[in-house]
């Protein structure tokens, strides 16, 4: 069959609209967009800082991206595809704005990767409707994820809920389909449109992160790959819990931006757990994939419940729960400040190169909500804040994991003890005085707990008391999550995708997560006593 459309005589001109899938290899809708192609491909960036100030995105994000626009440009142009870099005022503007585009650059066709937060759904099918209107072809494809969310199925043809017998479809998935990895697509010829400048900056979103924390483009996402398959894999079922070493593969914000595939991932991951190396179970090639695949299941949990994109719980029946409203508590969390020490080097780990190891994510998470009692979801906004990997999906899950307000939670009972944690994880305190210089003196296991200092040493010491006693919180958590409890779990049904169902779409706060002490408290009367 022909792939010349009516109306263009001299053949088909793509227009590729990047998200977060800043590369040239890999990329399905790219791939697809070049192949179809007969008059070149024009790619495009739409800017809409508006739309990142709603959903969080941090400047230290922000600046990744822009650092990766820019090496996507360069890779881009060897392939005689110019990169055109709009700006949209707000996100509803635009459909009219990529139409414009397309019109103008002579291009019939849309090509882009899904996105599957509700925002951007919403967004991608006013996108879909305008181009349709003026008789363009668009073509959505499933790039970020492994499988279209919804394809894996219980035997009762319902999406999980719960990750073990997600993973386990999902690795026969695997083993059954090809998943190969898309080269880079075919050198176009030279067309009339010229690529526009990559701004350096925008406006409102100055990092304070080092930039050399994380370098940009496909290469150096490759690179960090290959030096993480090559050695740090081995050891990666055991040294990535431990946040003194360099035992995680740090390619989550690569993944998040879409610098990498999933698959690129998986692929490089198969291989070594099918070799002699990494062959014995729980090997580091296999707990990778196994994170892989959390990942996995996380974003089709957003795709499918379109309520924890609106800052609902994924149990409804927890959004009873009245969390402290404790403005105070909640700032001393953001800036390090508890008096936990495991927790407070977290935290300020976070502020200065804008990334978390993910053992300290789950105990800093659990401390907010468990310990201080206070909304989970202010926590959620404030990692987005920061967080140079951060997406929804995936901190979203891990919150409401920590929380017991989601799917296949830590159960409510469960509450970390920062002390044993730290103990166990930083066992000589080196991350610890890495991050506290405070108390880079203090010697022993009082490094986990100043407290056991004796009190004419405490007393010398800048460092906080702890603003909590852990007996009585723990008791606190029992009692709210108990008096929800006896209300019947509500039926939780996954919307069909790709178009979320109405009864599904719950009221959102704020914004979709822009939120506060006092709009927690506010936004959802009546709820049950904390006891």
């Amino acid at each position: 069959m022909s792939r010349l459309l009516a109306g263009h005589p001299h053949g088909s001109r793509s227009l590729m609209w990047f998200r977060r899938d800043l590369r040239v290899r890999d990329n399905t809708a790219l791939h697809e967009a070049a192949n179809a192609a007969t008059r070149g491909v024009v790619a495009t960036f739409v800017l809409c800082p508006e739309q990142w100030r709603k959903h969080d995105d941090a400047p230290a994000k922000v600046e990744f991206w822009l650092r990766n626009l820019q090496e996507l440009k360069s890779a881009l142009s060897r392939l005689n595809i110019p990169l055109v870099v709009v700006q949209a005022p707000r996100a509803s503007s635009v459909p009219a704005l990529l139409v414009s585009l397309a019109e103008r650059t002579k291009c019939d066709a849309l090509y882009f990767n899904c996105e599957y937060e509700f925002d951007e759904r919403q967004r991608d099918d006013s996108v879909a409707e305008a181009f349709r209107a003026r008789g363009l072809a668009i073509h959505s494809r499933h790039d970020h994820v492994l499988f279209e969310p919804g394809s894996i199925r219980t035997q009762a043809d319902r999406p999980y809920s719960v990750f073990t017998p997600f993973k386990r479809n999902a690795l026969r998935r695997v083993a059954e389909q090809d998943l190969a990895v898309l080269p880079v697509p075919p050198k176009q010829a030279e067309i009339e449109v010229a690529s526009t400048s990559v701004p350096i900056a925008i406006d409102g979103f100055k990092s304070p992160v080092d930039p050399s924390q994380w370098p940009a483009g496909e290469d150096a996402a490759l690179k960090q790959l290959r030096l993480f398959c090559g050695s740090g894999i081995d050891e990666y079922a055991h040294a990535r819990d431990f946040p003194a070493l360099d035992g995680t593969s740090r390619l989550s914000p690569y993944l998040s931006a879409g610098i990498l595939s999933p698959r690129q991932c998986l692929a490089a991951a198969v291989r070594l757990r099918r070799s002699t190396s990494v062959s014995k179970p729980g090997a580091g090639a296999s707990t990778w994939v196994d994170e892989l695949l959390w990942r996995e299941f996380y974003h089709h949990v957003v795709a499918l419940f379109p309520r924890v994109s609106m800052g609902r719980a994924f149990r409804p029946e927890t959004d009873r729960i009245r969390w402290r409203d404790d403005p105070e508590c909640f700032e001393r969390w953001t800036q390090g400040q508890t008096g936990v020490p495991i927790v407070d080097a977290a935290m300020r780990q976070l502020s200065t190169v804008g990334w978390m190891h993910n053992r300290l994510r789950m105990i800093s998470a659990m401390y907010l909500s468990k310990d201080l009692f206070i909304d989970w979801r202010l926590g959620e906004q404030h990692f987005m804040r920061h967080l140079v990997d951060g997406d929804l999906a995936a901190n979203n899950g891990g919150w409401q994991w920590c929380a017991s307000t989601g799917c296949d939670a830590a159960p409510y009972f469960r509450v970390f003890n920062p002390v044993t944690q730290s103990e166990r994880f930083d066992r000589q305190g080196e991350f610890l005085r890495a991050w506290l210089p405070e108390l880079a003196h203090v010697q022993g296991k009082a490094i986990h707990d100043p407290g056991r200092l004796a009190a004419n040493v405490r007393k010398h010491l800048s460092y906080p008391m702890p603003m909590v006693d852990r007996t009585a919180t723990k008791q606190r958590v029992m009692a709210a999550f108990r008096s929800v409890s006896g209300h019947a779990r509500s039926n939780i049904v996954a919307s069909p995708w790709p178009t979320p169902t109405q009864s599904d779409a719950t009221p959102r706060l704020a914004s979709r997560r822009t939120i506060s002490c006092t709009s927690v408290a506010a936004s959802r009367a009546p709820l049950a006593p904390s006891g």
